[in-house]
């Protein structure tokens, strides 16, 4: 279909945004087209009258993401419309993302609590901030007791990691793969990049496979933990939270 492709979007995308524009002080009680003209918008985003109108008309143009982010602030995008400018652009938005809230709310923190199955909320470092009782009861060494409560830390620091997860070298580079597609979307963000650094120093295996340059969406699935001569197996299902975006709700369900 013509109007899923990305450059029509972005055209319509733009235009639409254009004509909300309102209307320059100069061009007030005399004009019957709603919004800025494409010469306007030119102007004030410092570049072409043929750039903007090649982009509207859906035309493969290159758009860097520096003009790209005049156009926005042209545009008066909030950061959702601008996300949305970036994502169907094909770019990557050259302002740095606002830094990350550590204070969670307390609706969000009680998250772990309402489910029945183990579960437990990590932040954007992959640190559990809350649990539920199940969660503790399951992951000894790491939410049980007093522990370091970095996912990460636990999986590659930690020697209960390898007694209690079932098949941990896969398990251990799927993690990594995970987490370099969260820290793709942030590349500067320091405590992201020291917690990297850290594990580096200290894990042959992080470093080999944070090296890989692997990357792959946190999905679900059957995950297995030993608990005394057993193999527990659960099926594994990870939420986004929508007023937290950072953060992630997993939950384990038992398998029969």
């Amino acid at each position: 279909m013509k109007d899923a492709d990305p450059r029509v979007l972005l055209g319509a995308f733009i235009r639409a945004h254009r004509e909300r524009l309102p209307l320059p002080a100069k061009a007030m009680g005399r004009r019957r087209t709603p919004g800025w003209r494409r010469e306007e918008l030119a102007e004030a985003t410092g570049v072409g009258v043929t750039w903007i109108t090649w982009l509207e008309q859906g035309r493969d143009v290159s758009a860097s993401p520096a003009a790209l982010a005049r156009l926005a602030d042209a545009l008066l995008l909030n950061p959702a419309e601008r996300a949305s400018l970036f994502d169907l652009a094909g770019r990557r938005d050259p302002v740095a993302p606002a830094d990350v809230q550590m204070d969670l709310p307390d609706h969000v923190l009680a998250l772990p609590g309402l489910v029945q199955v183990p579960a437990y909320l990590l932040d954007h470092l992959w640190t559990a901030r809350a649990w539920n009782a199940a969660a503790a009861t399951l992951f000894t060494g790491w939410l049980d007791a007093e522990h370091d409560r970095n996912l990460l830390r636990f999986v590659f620091l930690a020697p209960e990691a390898k007694t209690l997860i079932d098949d941990w070298d896969e398990r251990a580079q799927r993690l990594v793969a995970e987490f370099r597609a969260d820290f793709s979307r942030r590349p500067r963000d320091v405590a992201m990049q020291a917690l990297i650094d850290e594990l580096s120093s200290n894990s042959a295996l992080f470093t080999k496979l944070w090296r890989a340059q692997t990357v792959l969406h946190r999905e679900g699935g059957e995950r297995g933990f030993r608990v005394g001569e057993a193999v527990r197996r659960y099926q594994q299902t990870t939420l986004l939270v929508a007023s937290q975006t950072e953060c992630k709700l997993v939950c384990l369900a038992p398998l029969a």
